[in-house]
């Protein structure tokens, strides 16, 4: 009996815990404030109105260059008014182990890469940045990133309207008629 009303405490505290983040989420995307490569804040409401995809990246991983495919899909879309959202993750297997201006000139270098690129985060575990926390729950969306280079699409009222596994190239087929049904 007292093992099960520890139990109980334990997880309703936990959800008492976590609540307030999931609070702090509203339902699309724009309540999120993020940091940019350099460090600066950037309020995703900055991106209203624009069809969004949000993915998390590695520099040292077997789908790095998908960078290359990243780029080709901005800059065919960027001026219907499309954004590729890049967020570098160190949560698998150490593959973006660099700091922040390692990664912005690894990207520019090899990928000429001129879509956003935010400071890195974590995607998974105790330290989840609050954004992917909010994108991993979304009912019909939801589950744990468990690769690089997961991609969320957002419609233009700020909402999750397609997820893609980390293998999915951006400018296959199905990336690019899910983003033509969003333009």
């Amino acid at each position: 009996m007292k093992i099960l009303l520890l139990s109980v405490m334990v997880l309703g505290f936990f959800a008492f815990c976590v609540s307030p983040l999931r609070a702090q989420s509203s339902e699309d995307i724009y309540g999120f404030t993020v940091s940019d490569i350099d460090g600066k804040p950037v309020p995703l409401s900055d991106y209203k109105g624009k069809v969004l995809l949000i993915v998390n990246t590695a520099s040292n991983c077997g789908l790095t260059p998908q960078y290359k495919s990243l780029e080709e899909l901005y800059q065919k879309y960027k001026d219907r008014g499309f954004v590729v959202l890049a967020f570098p993750a160190n949560n698998f297997m150490g593959q973006e182990p660099g700091t922040n201006e390692e990664i912005k000139n690894f990207c520019t270098i090899n990928y000429k890469t001129t879509f956003p690129l935010f400071s890195k985060i974590s995607v998974q575990g105790e330290d989840i940045a609050p954004l992917y926390a909010y994108l991993t729950g979304v009912p019909g969306f939801e589950g744990g990133i468990i690769w690089n280079f997961n991609k969320f699409l957002i419609d233009r009222a700020g909402k999750v309207v397609g997820r893609f596994a980390s293998p999915v190239n951006p400018m296959s087929e199905e990336m690019i008629k899910a983003v033509e049904g969003q333009l």
